[in-house]
């Protein structure tokens, strides 16, 4: 439930046109609602503005369904990461304006299209193969409210093909980075930008990159002192850090 949500209630209730049993069942699910099998936190965004995201791993089709369907009496945007298109069936059950979005492994439901951030994120990845977790933070940087540049397959056996985007690496307020390997993308950007660089390793490469170990302890020995690190694979993580970077 956000801000506006409420001071309508209240509104609503002062002005008459509202019981208090009536405003007391809207605001009811206010802090949390209790599926049996979940309690859905409706009051993340009023915490830390950005609603409550559902994790879909792990999570049957009927259960995120009936999640989504809690959180779509709400005027918020509707965010389900690593999911699948039988979770998406489901999803279409209660929101026909729903979008799956296959590389990111995301589904998403906008009633909210207000940009929030003051400028530009731009998503960086290193390689093609690392475009999926690109895909996550940028499909969750869109769904928090953010304009959004990506620059796809620029990595370091090929270092002219960033250094002829400089511009438009100039241009962003904060600079998503995710590469596998050896990791070492990051430090690149981070020598070229005077901006946050929120580095993701991935789980993309060889035996000795232990599944995304190698381009994690890469990263967090970085030499760019603007470079900050979040788990393997998180690109989700990422964006959510940007978001909040953007909005200050």
């Amino acid at each position: 439930m956000t801000e506006d949500q409420i001071r309508r209630i209240l509104e609503e209730f002062k002005a008459g046109g509202l019981s208090s049993d009536d405003a007391l069942q809207r605001l009811r699910a206010l802090p949390f609602e209790d599926l049996g099998f979940a309690n859905v936190d409706h009051h993340r965004s009023l915490r830390q503005g950005f609603p409550e995201v559902i994790f879909g791993a792990g999570k049957t089709v009927e259960q995120v369904r009936r999640i989504v369907e809690s959180m779509y009496k709400h005027e918020h945007n509707i965010l389900v990461t690593r999911t699948t298109a039988g979770h998406f069936e489901g999803v279409k059950q209660v929101a026909k304006e729903a979008e799956f979005h296959e590389s990111a492994q995301a589904i998403t439901i906008l009633k909210d299209r207000k940009i929030h951030g003051k400028g530009i994120v731009m998503v960086v990845s290193a390689g093609t193969s690392d475009m999926p977790v690109a895909e996550e933070a940028v499909v969750t940087l869109k769904v928090m409210g953010n304009q959004v540049d990506s620059l796809y397959d620029v990595g370091v056996a090929g270092l002219h093909r960033l250094l002829d985007r400089r511009e438009r690496l100039a241009q962003a307020r904060v600079v998503i980075v995710a590469a596998g390997m050896e990791g070492a993308l990051p430090s690149v950007v981070g020598g070229l930008v005077a901006v946050p660089v929120i580095a993701v390793p991935t789980s993309v490469g060889y035996g000795a990159s232990f599944n995304g170990i190698a381009a994690l302890l890469g990263m967090l020995n970085s030499c760019a002192s603007n470079v900050t690190v979040v788990n393997i694979d998180n690109g989700f993580g990422a964006a959510v850090v940007a978001s909040l970077i953007n909005r200050q």
